[in-house]
């Protein structure tokens, strides 16, 4: 899931270049087709029966506009550039008369490698942008204090367990916990259909269970370093999971009753995330956690609580 921009009239210049971006049915169907991946010019023209040059044009407003996000990859003949919708929700203002709601939130982003605690099995793994930072299908590497250099992560079973900062403060009441990360199943190589089934904790509370439906290849995430082998994984699906006083939701998909009064976070020094595959799941097909230099979204695990 990409980032939600919203605009009011205080910002007439990037209001009017949003709205300039959206109004032409090329673009639109552009941003239509990166809904579904990633691709170059090139494939974005071959797909939508257009010249190339006029998809360059196209592709450089709504760049522009910060609604797609481009980056330069290696090709058969040099360089090509690749394109990713980085935008999913517009929210547009017009009158400026409207009394501003002030919001209480804390952001915190963490680093795949800041794990707290740990249990990996093989296949099991941990690279940095650089190259490896432990021995492969070695678990008790899990523990080296180079972790936290760790770009992508991989075992076959077993969890990561996180603790984000509780930054709440005094007698504020939590109203919403959200946070989201690019993950994907974990198999030798690649599988494009390999499903794996992950479950999210939240202060030692499941709150849902997801079906990951393959450790994705077939083409280079859009942030893999040069080094990485193009036969291995290669990206994500972003997740976003987020609880409140009706539940916890899963890609706004309902994944379990707990509320966020359950999870107690008001007393607590510390969020406590457990990303896990479980020895007894029906899917044991691991998982992969991706960082902000590997895969498709350049971010790590990013938690909002709103209060």
């Amino acid at each position: 899931m990409g980032r939600s921009l919203i605009l009011d009239m205080n910002d007439i210049s990037g209001l009017a270049k949003i709205t300039k971006a959206l109004g032409s049915e090329v673009r639109l169907e552009i941003i239509n087709l990166l809904n579904s991946n990633s691709y170059n010019i090139n494939e974005i023209a071959e797909k939508l029966g257009l010249a190339a040059s006029t998809v360059a044009v196209n592709i450089k407003m709504l760049e522009e506009a910060e609604l797609i996000h481009t980056e330069l990859q290696p090709g058969i003949r040099g360089s090509m550039k690749v394109c990713s919708k980085c935008t999913d929700e517009l929210k547009i203002t017009l009158d400026t008369k409207q009394d501003k709601v002030e919001e209480n939130f804390y952001i915190v982003n963490m680093p795949i490698g800041n794990f707290s605690d740990c249990e990996a099995h093989p296949t099991c793994g941990m690279v940095s942008e650089k190259g490896n930072i432990i021995q492969e299908d070695y678990p008790r590497g899990f523990f080296s204090p180079m972790r936290h250099e760790a770009q992508l992560i991989w075992f076959h079973q077993g969890f990561l367990e996180y603790r984000f900062p509780n930054n709440l403060v005094k007698d504020a009441k939590a109203k919403k916990i959200e946070f989201s990360m690019e993950i994907c199943s974990e198999a030798p190589n690649y599988r494009n259909n390999w499903p794996s089934d992950i479950t999210i904790s939240v202060n030692n509370k499941e709150i849902g269970m997801w079906t990951s439906p393959g450790d994705f290849g077939g083409r280079r995430g859009i942030y893999n370093p040069l080094w990485w082998s193009d036969g291995s994984t290669q990206y994500g699906l972003l997740k976003t999971i987020k609880v409140n006083s009706e539940g916890a939701y899963i890609d706004e998909n309902k994944s379990s009753s707990v509320t966020i009064e359950e999870l107690n976070i008001e007393y607590n020094d510390y969020i406590s995330i457990r990303i896990e595959v479980k020895k007894d799941a029906k899917n044991v097909g691991g998982i992969n956690i991706f960082g902000e230099k590997f895969g498709d979204f350049q971010q790590n695990i990013i938690l909002r609580v709103d209060y």
